[in-house]
């Protein structure tokens, strides 16, 4: 079973997933599609990796990072990377509604849901960041992690989501 490191946020546990030097999960401990893992804390023993992520994530929340310079590996299917790497474009402070995404792959507007599920099954969260992407009216839907934590990352970066959005 691939090992899972937990570090504290103030939106609760976050587990890394580490492999072959790369980042492949960031999941809040218990969301939704939390993968089989074998969760310790994460000490000295844990990748340089995983210690270097901690500081990354600490800065995020901290509010001393914008951006992360994290080596990634976004395992899932052909269309989910698309629509992953769609995500990584969403700039700091900012949202865009799904149906956006589903126009930028050059996919008409009812691609929205399908979007969104790739949205949801994210395995990078914050970094990837998924919690940027809300309903065309600026409602926040659906989050792996808990609608409630969607809106405290937006909360943290400033978003007004009605004026915000993309």
């Amino acid at each position: 079973m691939t090992p899972g490191y937990v570090i504290p946020s103030p939106l609760g546990d976050i587990a890394l997933r580490v492999e072959d030097d790369f980042l492949t999960g960031l999941f809040f401990v218990g969301q939704k599609y939390f993968p089989q893992m074998s969760l310790t804390r994460i000490g000295t023993g844990a990748p340089p990796l995983a210690r270097y992520a901690q500081r990354q994530i600490t800065q995020f929340f901290s509010g001393e990072r914008r951006d992360f310079g994290l080596p990634i590996a976004l395992r899932g299917t052909p269309f989910q990377r698309r629509v992953w790497k769609e995500l990584e474009a969403i700039p700091y402070g900012s949202v865009i509604s799904y149906a956006e995404v589903a126009r930028r792959l050059r996919l008409d507007s009812g691609h929205a849901r399908a979007v969104g599920s790739a949205v949801g099954r994210n395995p990078i969260s914050v970094i990837v960041p998924c919690h940027r992407v809300v309903a065309t009216n600026g409602a926040l839907t659906g989050y792996a992690g808990g609608v409630d934590r969607k809106a405290a990352l937006l909360e943290l970066e400033q978003v007004d989501r009605c004026a915000a959005l993309v």
